[in-house]
């Protein structure tokens, strides 16, 4: 037989919201915020409201749900779905019920449901799929996700975007400056130009722009097709095209790019510009040939989005201070180093926009140019035709420059046009790939380049990194356990003192803490231990996607170039003398920095572990 479950008379009348106010887990205030949320959206369980708003953990929910009806709960995280049992439930009635199989054990199915109450939905499932049902408690935001999951829910997703562009306006997605070659596009044009086609392609770019995602994947297998999108610096699988749409998808990106639609052996660049709404946004185009057809991924370059207060972004006080005193020099040298994705470019952007003004001239190499600054001199390098970043700094010096940024330094030649123009009193501004501010000396120095010459010209090295920012919605305190601070190599009793920092730095992290994390600072000091910390972090809701994760935040190594350093560098000492002789003049190093973020409650131990080296 089924087994099936009965509400309590008495217990089970007893409403969520006033049960979760009783147990301390809801004000009362919060409960009417909640209500209210709820009548805007008809249908809507007040579980899944307070969950979304991020008032209170899914897992509390489920508890009380399971513990008003006496009905077994499961956390769906911690659970691996049996995916042969989902041909058992069709997807439209997963999605329409929320429920989802888990396992089988004979003739019993167990079923996660998130409504206790829907007891005909049991029955339902028992004539279709032939088992005894067991159900069991689950949370309705993790059950939702994870149909999406274990179904992909392509269509259901694909018809949505469809739907909202069909929804805006003709002349909202708009192609500016695409130049169709006839002849390439005629092989293909039948397929190019229908309206699914053209719709799909305009829906995906609208989306990841609403998202604020950085980079679109679209990606060939053998069986299937696959479209990502990077947010915050994490890639997520957002839909699965049909397989036979494969040519023609590519192919109108590749005409929309002005790229060779007939050729497909080689890699190819381009760029396309997209009038969406009111704001003009930049996709950068790069075309690879794989195993199973060609893959596309499209760098959003938006404007809008582009920040260029270092503030914003959480550089410390007195790191900002030298790097716009390094800056403001007449002549010499700063480098921003880090990993590709790190925020290099807009960190360099931040500090021209600082010295923009009528009586500099300030000219760029870039590769590519990524963003159109007013008052600034851009030059796109292309290596293809001898225009290269040395090239580039060769005529920059005939053109009368105050201030010179090339895009990267790569090689001896570069380096050493760089050096002799921040020596002749130019300032020059680039950006290298070490992991850290100390070992961009030593890639100088091997590099070929003079440690004299590399002493006098540097200002300034900057090192940085970006980590995830804890979701301010849904923002709870824990307590790590001791595989974390292992993860971090120190221990629970380990001192900020023993950590190397300063009054300076501790005083800046209390003024600028988020507001949760203020009333656990008021005694914070050198003899603060590690343990005593707070610690916090997003269990998930609606706002963040349920990762707990929203928008990002960079981590600074800033070296200011000292006396005492530049000695340092002329006498051609290690990396690790130099980090320590940089740290006891003042400065953060990227995992100092880091631990600042998680004391202030911007982000997670795990993130700071993730991005820097101890």
């Amino acid at each position: 037989m089924a087994a099936t479950v009965s509400p309590l008379s008495g217990r089970a009348t007893e409403r969520l919201g006033d049960l979760l106010v009783k147990e301390g887990l809801l004000t009362r205030e919060q409960l009417a915020k909640a209500l209210q949320e709820q009548s805007n959206t008809p249908g809507q369980r007040i579980g899944l409201t307070v969950v979304k708003m991020g008032m209170v953990p899914e897992t509390e929910v489920v508890r009380m749900l399971a513990r008003q009806y006496r009905m077994p709960a499961v956390d769906l995280a911690r659970f691996e779905v049996d995916t042969r049992l989902l041909k058992l439930i069709p997807a439209e009635l997963a999605s329409k019920h929320t429920v989802l199989p888990l396992k089988r054990d004979g003739r019993q199915l167990t079923v996660a449901i998130a409504d206790p109450t829907a007891m005909s939905v049991i029955d339902d499932l028992k004539f279709i799929t032939r088992y005894d049902i067991v159900p069991v408690l689950a949370g309705e935001y993790s059950m939702r996700a994870a149909i999406e999951k274990h179904y992909e829910a392509n269509e259901v997703h694909m018809q949505s975007l469809l739907q909202d562009i069909a929804a805006a306006e003709e002349d909202d997605v708009e192609v500016l400056e695409a130049q169709e070659d006839a002849q390439d596009a005629s092989v293909l044009a039948a397929q190019v130009d229908e309206a699914p086609v053209v719709k799909l392609i305009n829906a995906i770019l609208v989306d990841a722009v609403h998202k604020g995602a950085s980079d679109i994947h679209f990606e060939c297998f053998e069986h299937e097709l696959r479209v990502r999108y990077r947010i915050d610096g994490a890639l997520a699988e957002v839909m699965k095209p049909p397989l036979k749409m494969r040519a023609a998808l590519i192919s109108r990106f590749k005409i929309m790019a002005s790229l060779n639609i007939a050729e497909r052996r080689v890699p190819q660049d381009g760029r396309i510009k997209l009038k969406v709404g009111k704001k003009v946004i930049d996709f950068r185009v790069s075309v690879l040939p794989t195993l199973f057809g060609e893959k596309v991924v499209l760098r959003i370059l938006d404007k809008g989005n582009l920040t260029l207060d270092l503030e914003k972004f959480g550089i410390e006080p007195r790191a900002e201070r030298e790097l716009m005193e390094a800056i403001s020099n007449p002549y010499g040298m700063v480098l921003v180093t880090g990993p590709t994705g790190s925020g290099k470019t807009t960190t360099l952007y931040s500090a021209l926009s600082k010295i923009n003004n009528g009586d500099t001239n300030i000219m760029t190499a870039e590769d590519p140019v990524e963003y159109n600054l007013f008052g600034i001199n851009q030059v796109q390098v292309r290596t293809e035709i001898g225009m290269t970043f040395a090239a580039a700094l060769k005529a920059f010096l005939r053109q009368d420059p105050n201030v010179i940024m090339v895009g990267e330094i790569r090689d001896l030649e570069t380096g050493g046009i760089a050096i002799k123009a921040a020596l002749t009193g130019h300032m020059v501004m680039s950006t290298l790939h070490t992991n850290s501010a100390p070992e961009t000396i030593t890639r100088l120095l091997d590099m070929g380049l003079e440690p004299f010459n590399v002493a006098s010209a540097l200002n300034l090295i900057l090192a940085q990194r970006l980590v995830r920012r804890i979701c301010s919605k849904c923002k709870v305190k824990y307590e790590p356990d001791a595989a974390e601070f292992a993860g971090a190599k120190v221990k629970s009793t380990t001192t900020m003192r023993e950590l190397k920092f300063t009054d300076e730095a501790l005083d800046n992290a209390k003024s600028r803490a988020t507001p949760e994390a203020v009333p656990f600072l008021t005694n914070l000091s050198l003899d603060t231990t590690i343990g005593e910390l707070p610690y916090f972090k997003g269990h998930g809701c609606d706002a963040c996607g349920g990762t707990g994760l929203k928008g990002r935040q960079g981590l600074y190594e800033v070296m200011f170039l000292t006396q005492t350093l530049k000695k340092l560098v002329m006498q051609n000492a290690d990396v690790q003398v130099l980090r320590n002789a940089a740290i006891d003049e003042g400065m953060l190093s990227l995992r100092m920095d880091g631990w600042l973020k998680v004391l202030k409650g911007v982000t997670t131990l795990d993130q700071v572990i993730r991005e820097t080296a101890s």
